[in-house]
């Protein structure tokens, strides 16, 4: 049942009543009125998310959550329980929560329509990406309100310029943790969350050699990168390699491979995904002109991670720790 079907049916039965003798109340036959529900602590939530005013009267129980980052989330705050189903996942999840993960229903391969969505009922749809709320997708996000269901959206994937970070930083990482976790009404969860990535964070050495660093996303004819305000800054940052890509003032940017053979860098970190994997980037560019002769290339110095990594959520002060601990295996004297 949707949820409009679900509130026509309500709406019924209300008429219908309306049309018959009321019931005697509690007090007219002899008996106390039921106690009311305890209020729950720290509701109703508003926040400002993307530019879109975002309230919840009380903890979200039936969850759609779309993207890895956003379905990790939820697993990572303990929240499995809630999730009442899943779209667009970017590849497996991590070993902590592959069980977790393994357990949820899946929507869609893909981003879920509002139809597939509203069939859950959900209170909450929740999603890495901005675009996943359009009419072709899981809904526009003024369509969902007006029928009850209200929407979030990963603050680092904000597409208006006023609400993307100036450069993403892991405090702002946190943030949306917290935010998630408040909207969610489990703020311990978060607390707790957040002091063990700090701890792992803080335990993480960055490389001291000064290298510079290319983060091939995609693309062939045209790479797509990792510029100088998003995840794959904030992660480069971490480990201590300097983005030849750092002056673009974006998230992910078309870099011309002429100025990546301009840049030489000594490390070119690739991302691993399904559509496009790390091993296909590797037989691009060695077989490439223009990119064959590449320091990084020739000496074949890669660091590779997974595309869900990539993205500003629960995997990434792993994700730091991953790189530098590659880059630890690189030889950067020949």
């Amino acid at each position: 049942m949707t949820r409009r079907t679900a509130a026509t049916g309500v709406l019924a039965v209300a008429l219908l009543a309306g049309c018959a003798a009321a019931p005697p109340t509690a007090q007219e036959v002899g008996n106390p009125p039921a106690p009311a529900a305890p209020a729950v602590t720290g509701f109703p939530v508003t926040v400002d998310n993307c530019g879109t005013e975002v309230t919840v009267a009380a903890p979200p129980q039936r969850v759609v959550a779309i993207k890895s980052s956003a379905i990790e989330m939820l697993l990572a705050l303990g929240l499995g329980d809630r999730v009442v189903g899943t779209g667009f996942p970017d590849g497996p999840a991590p070993e902590d929560l592959a069980v977790a993960a393994a357990a949820l229903p899946v929507l869609s391969d893909q981003v879920p329509s509002a139809e597939v969505v509203l069939e859950t009922e959900p209170d909450l749809v929740y999603a890495g990406w901005e675009s996943s709320f359009s009419a072709e997708g899981a809904g526009e996000r003024a369509a969902l309100a007006d029928l009850g269901v209200a929407t979030y959206v990963s603050p680092s994937a904000c597409k208006e310029p006023a609400y993307q970070p100036d450069r993403l930083t892991f405090e702002e990482v946190f943030a949306e943790v917290t935010e998630v976790a408040r909207l969610l009404g489990v703020p311990e969860a978060a607390e707790e969350l957040v002091a063990t990535q700090q701890e792992v964070l803080d335990g993480v050495e960055p490389d001291d050699r000064g290298l510079t660093a290319l983060w091939y996303s995609s693309g062939t004819d045209v790479p797509y990168v990792g510029a100088g305000i998003g995840a794959p800054q904030m992660l480069m940052d971490a480990a201590g390699l300097t983005n030849v890509a750092a002056e673009v003032q974006d998230t992910w940017t078309s870099f011309g491979w002429e100025q990546v053979v301009a840049d030489d860098p000594d490390v070119i970190v690739l991302v691993d995904s399904a559509w496009n994997t790390a091993e296909h980037k590797r037989e691009l560019l060695a077989s490439n002109p223009a990119t064959a002769n590449l320091d990084a290339v020739r000496h074949e110095r890669y660091v590779v991670l997974p595309f869900a990594s990539t993205e500003a959520g629960v995997r990434n002060v792993h994700a730091v720790a991953e790189v530098v601990r590659q880059l630890q295996t690189l030889d950067v004297t020949g």
